[in-house]
């Protein structure tokens, strides 16, 4: 930890960032998050307690972080895009937030909003074409391509994503039996499917 410190500086007295890193004045950083070399935080955005974001991460103006998300090192997170609490998004996971980029015509006022819900994970080099929700708890694959909304809980994977399974909280594959319920194998957590959704029922 003391080697850590050494390199970092502190900002606020409450987060730190390392000195290679650009800190824009006007964003808001809470408490406890550790921004790492060569990352760019815009003004304008903002960043929850207890986050960690890695090398190399670019966060645009108006981004919403909520707390104690991980962005790994080769992320440029765009404006449009809204992160819930405890999100993971892995390393060199690519957000867009326009639909039919042109270099020739500015298109800043047709930025679409994207939506990560809490608890949710994005694998490494997945794609995600914006205007869509991933949902809670949802788990994106290494790799997936994105185009449409995610329920919460699903597993998808491929490209387009498509659904093959469920996961727990815990990021486990969950089976349902007969009447639709499941148990975490970790948590023990239970669950329910019931018209093609998700829910947990109980810790």
């Amino acid at each position: 930890m003391a080697v850590i410190l050494k390199t970092l500086r502190v900002a606020d007295m409450s987060w730190l960032a390392h000195p290679t890193a650009v800190i824009d004045e006007g964003c808001r950083i809470g408490e406890k998050t550790r921004i790492w070399h060569f990352s760019h935080v815009m003004s304008g955005s903002e960043i929850g307690h207890h986050c960690n974001i890695g090398q190399n991460v670019f966060i645009a103006a108006g981004v919403k972080i909520g707390n104690n998300v991980k962005v790994q090192n080769n992320v440029s997170v765009y404006e449009g895009v809204i992160c819930e609490d405890d999100v993971f998004i892995g390393p060199s996971v690519v957000f867009t937030n326009v639909l039919n980029p042109r270099s020739a015509i500015s298109r800043k006022h047709e930025y679409k909003k994207t939506m990560i819900r809490k608890g949710a994970s994005i694998g490494a080099n997945a794609t995600i074409v914006c205007g869509v929700e991933i949902g809670t708890y949802a788990f994106i694959g290494a790799g997936t391509v994105v185009i449409k909304s995610i329920s919460g809980y699903a597993l998808v994977v491929g490209n387009p994503a498509l659904q093959k399974g469920w996961v727990s909280e815990y990021g486990r594959r969950l089976q349902f039996d007969v009447q639709g319920k499941a148990v975490c194998s970790e948590s023990g957590q239970q669950y329910q499917l019931l018209n093609g959704q998700v829910s947990k029922i109980s810790d």
